[in-house]
């Protein structure tokens, strides 16, 4: 980015150490330096959004280290040689402040960023490699922002492709599974084609994204935002945006981050949890909404239907009906129960600490079904009773955990001690006598988290987080690790058949 320079010829003073004194100065440093890959208000654009929201996954000493140094496989150059180290340090302090007012991102913005990579008419009718597409996975490495296509038969690698900045919630594969759609925090929306291997189209929904849904018909995706307040859906096929939803109270005067959306595919329906009103949204996609067959037949696609709830609800956990959900009280110590069917709250549940709700999972036990949950702030598995939501069991782990797998086919659940000293262990659950029978130190030293199953159970897929990281395939009945794939921070793995069929064992 040398084409700068002419900034600094206009001002010799500019590179003082008591110029820096001044906003002024560090905003000039920023239009100079900056400006033209992160936008002039910083809310991103060939580069990532450089805003306090943005960054989280970003501290400040690493921020320094990028400014300086640059990052590898991207466009963003060091310029350790063009500032001095106060100036850096400068920089990196102004892009942690928040802004005075909320940014825009409407409907003018949104289609101005669409950008359609390879046409429909261009797509392979058959898939450009061997591997068979319902065994697929979609491996993400949070280490330097790629992703990697795995095939599950042979569990080897097959493809490896740069992504977005900041991959956030998991990808959504299309109901058929051939396309899937990624959302960064950076508020991009990336559509992969599984046949031939390559991003389609992209768009940008948002300043600060949290994830991305997509219908069960296949025909609908729709983006939750934390910046600005909004909800935003578009055709699945072309990106092209249908609807922008501000996310308001009923009067207009309160707006809302939005958590998370999710498709509640058996209701056609999304459902939306806000972060910053006492509210639950369902948002019909199609005339067979089980909503519209009710007595609120005369709501139309994309009209919002209000829940009320008693605490603001940031995670939602789902029965496979999607009947009813569990969501998680932000401060409070009591898991709601909500019937999307009645509307209204219908059970409370003891789990108190921060239950990893999107993480649950369910099996049958004593001829009942049960769900468990991890939790982000406790040493315990929670195990409730579905029918009375009763907590059947407290199961002692070795630290709070995050993520929490299992398979239809499979005697056993996983949970990672992601937090904490032990946070290199994996605690592996008898679902039958409902105790932890196997610890597993997969690398020590290394956090390990987030498995996920193949198709028929039979191979389990472990993350070491870490840029020496790996997948890790263990026989999912012998509990013996069978090889490791070397990958660079390898967060979330994602099988196409488990996903689309929406297994009890893995999040929806």
């Amino acid at each position: 980015m040398k084409y700068f320079i002419f900034f600094l010829l206009l001002s010799p003073l500019f590179l003082s150490s008591e110029s820096l004194a001044g906003w002024r100065n560090v905003e000039a440093l920023y239009r100079g330096y900056c400006a033209e890959c992160h936008h002039p208000e910083r809310l991103g654009s060939i580069g990532p959004a450089l805003l306090p929201e943005n960054l989280r996954r970003l501290r400040k000493p690493m921020a320094s280290q990028v400014i300086s140094e640059g990052r590898a496989a991207t466009q963003m150059p060091p310029f350790a040689q063009d500032l001095a180290p106060q100036e850096i340090q400068s920089l990196v302090d102004y892009i942690y402040q928040p802004l005075e007012t909320m940014p825009t991102w409407d409907m003018e913005e949104i289609q101005s960023s669409r950008i359609i990579h390879i046409p429909d008419v261009e797509l392979p009718k058959e898939p450009l490699h061997s591997a068979q597409l319902l065994n697929m996975f979609i491996v993400v490495e949070i280490g330097d922002h790629h992703a990697t296509v795995l095939d599950g038969d042979l569990l080897r690698p097959i493809h490896r492709f740069q992504t977005r900045f900041a991959l956030h919630g998991g990808p959504k594969y299309s109901p058929d599974g051939r396309f899937v759609y990624f959302g960064s925090r950076d508020g991009w929306i990336s559509k992969f084609d599984m046949f031939s291997l390559k991003v389609v189209s992209e768009v940008r929904a948002g300043i600060n994204m949290r994830n991305v849904a997509i219908s069960g018909d296949g025909k609908s995706l729709i983006a939750a935002n934390y910046l600005p307040h909004t909800l935003v859906l578009f055709n699945a096929d072309d990106l092209t945006p249908i609807k922008v939803i501000p996310v308001t109270d009923e009067e207009g005067k309160s707006s809302s981050r939005v958590s998370a959306v999710y498709d509640a595919s058996p209701r056609n329906s999304f459902i939306a949890a806000l972060k910053d009103i006492r509210e639950v949204w369902e948002i019909p996609y199609n005339s067979e909404a089980k909503i519209l067959q009710s007595e609120e037949a005369k709501m139309a696609p994309f009209a919002i239907r209000r829940i009320s709830s008693k605490d603001y609800l940031d995670d939602f956990f789902f029965t496979q009906d999607y009947q009813k959900l569990i969501g998680a009280s932000r401060d409070g110590n009591l898991g709601q129960v909500v019937d999307l069917d009645q509307g209204r709250q219908v059970a409370s549940i003891d789990i108190p600490g921060m239950p990893h709700l999107g993480s649950g999972i369910t099996w049958t036990w004593n001829k009942k079904r049960i769900m468990a949950t991890p939790n982000l702030k406790e040493s315990v598995v929670s195990i409730i009773d579905m029918e009375n939501w009763k907590v059947i069991k407290r199961l002692q782990t070795k630290g709070p955990g995050f993520f929490m797998r299992s398979h239809e086919n499979s005697p056993y659940a996983w949970v990672d001690v992601f937090f904490g000293p032990h946070r290199d262990l994996v605690h592996v659950i008898d679902k039958n006598s409902l105790k932890i029978v196997r610890t597993l130190r997969p690398a020590p030293g290394k956090t390990s988290g987030h498995v996920e199953f193949t198709r028929d159970g039979r191979y389990a897929l472990l993350s070491i987080w870490d840029p020496d990281g790996a997948v890790i395939v263990y026989d999912a009945r012998s509990l013996q690790e069978v090889k490791r794939l070397p990958m660079n921070k390898p967060s979330g793995k994602y099988n196409v058949y488990n996903k689309i069929t929406r297994s009890s064992g893995t999040s929806h």
